[in-house]
């Protein structure tokens, strides 16, 4: 499962990216974020008038188990737009066998990195959502792909690192891959899917992340028309009956942080150094 830590990894990729500086390891984040929420956690008993710290936010949430992953403001983009929806990269194509990952090593998974940039007036929309089925070491897959979708996402521009305090990072590890017996078995709000068919003979394939028909208020059928659409076809969606579709099923929880968390971790890091 995604953890937070995974996230600030992916803030500390790209940052150091736009930067041009050397970028933390994720087991450097790890134990960062162990240590830094230890002195949080002792700090906490202060009286304090600031504004409460993101780490307590989270220790807080997680405690009650209220934490939410994707903020809810996220689905209220429309299903014409291009928020929330995921673009793949699958380096060997649609050929990535229908296996679970629960029999790959510990470190080994596939993965989404996305990045939604936030407003006051419109909430998160999507800035860049670009990930890979084929099992990845998290330290390198997590830094590739990090800055592959905040700067290869072709549907946007780069992210600049003007816009780092605007965003919000999410990460997806993808596990329990399973060919599904028709394109209707699977489940909303539990399944990603990854779709294929041969038109014409040219082959098509989309994917969607499991949380994307949840959040833009879509059924099983909408999903699967809409996939066909990403996926290129431009052919009548009322005949993806007939179409031979295949999908391949999978899960995965998204699990994000804010920038504010981000900075509010990493300005400790430095004053550790200082120290």
């Amino acid at each position: 499962m995604a953890t937070v830590e995974h996230c600030l990894y992916c803030f500390e990729t790209l940052a150091s990216h736009l930067e041009r500086r050397e970028s933390m390891t994720l087991s450097e984040v790890e134990e960062s974020y162990a240590d830094y929420l230890k002195a949080v956690s002792a700090e906490s008993g202060k009286p304090t008038t600031t504004k409460r710290h993101p780490a307590l936010e989270r220790l807080s949430e997680t405690s009650s188990g209220t934490a939410s992953p994707v903020p809810s403001s996220s689905s209220s983009s429309s299903a014409s737009s291009t928020s929330n929806l995921s673009l793949a990269q699958t380096p060997s194509g649609l050929s990535t066998p229908a296996t679970s990952t629960s029999s790959l090593p510990t470190l080994e998974t596939p993965l989404f990195v996305t990045w939604n940039a936030k407003s006051a007036r419109h909430g998160h929309s999507l800035r860049g959502c670009i990930g890979t089925f084929e099992p990845q070491e998290l330290d390198e897959g997590l830094a590739s792909y990090a800055i592959t979708s905040a700067i290869h996402d072709s549907r946007f521009n780069p992210i600049k690192l003007s816009e780092l305090p605007s965003l919000q990072v999410a990460v997806t590890l993808l596990t329990d891959f399973e060919d599904a017996s028709d394109p209707m078995d699977w489940e909303l709000g539990t399944h990603g899917i990854r779709i294929s068919f041969v038109h014409h003979g040219r082959r098509y394939g989309a994917t969607y992340l499991p949380d994307v028909a949840v959040e833009q208020g879509w059924d099983k059928e909408e999903a699967i028309q809409s996939l066909m659409r990403k996926a290129g076809y431009v052919g009548s969606k009322s005949r993806w009956r007939e179409m031979g579709i295949k999908v391949v099923r999978y899960q995965g929880k998204k699990v994000s942080c804010e920038y504010d968390e981000f900075k509010a971790w990493r300005d400790w890091v430095e004053a550790q150094k200082e120290e």
